[in-house]
């Protein structure tokens, strides 16, 4: 077992996931924010306003809205709409090519790790996160 504090792996394992899913993306000319607006698109269209509320939890401290993400998205044609946003046929077959291999992504992730243990884990964190909240 390690000696080095949570916050270590923590920091450590968010840096090769970004460089990881940079990597990926990259080959396809996207960041990992214009793959989180898409894939949140897929999921439900909304506004840039809802898109920001969804992905705060992963905007860094100098990013205070998506709207970039979005118009990157729109002028390759994959995003329509103007206030009410929802991704064109051509942005569902980018989306659903794009996720296959965002899934290799997160498969390679978690070699090795059982359904139980990735559970236990974000449990844990999750609990650790509430409890600095609370405070």
């Amino acid at each position: 077992m390690s000696d080095l504090p949570i916050g270590f792996w923590l920091k450590h394992l968010d840096r090769l996931i970004e460089n990881d899913f940079d990597r990926v993306l990259a080959a396809e000319s996207l960041d990992r924010r214009q793959w989180q607006a898409l894939n949140s698109l897929h999921g439900e269209p909304g506004t840039v306003l809802q898109l920001d509320q969804r992905l705060a939890p992963f905007l860094d401290e100098d990013e205070s809205t998506v709207a970039p993400a979005v118009e990157t998205l729109r002028q390759r044609g994959w995003v329509s709409g103007l206030v009410a946003l929802e991704l064109t046929p051509e942005g569902h077959r980018a989306h659903d090519d794009l996720l296959a291999k965002v899934q290799q992504t997160r498969s390679r992730l978690c070699a090795g790790v059982s359904d139980q243990e990735y559970r236990d884990t974000v449990n844990v964190l999750e609990r650790m996160s509430a409890n600095l909240e609370q405070a």
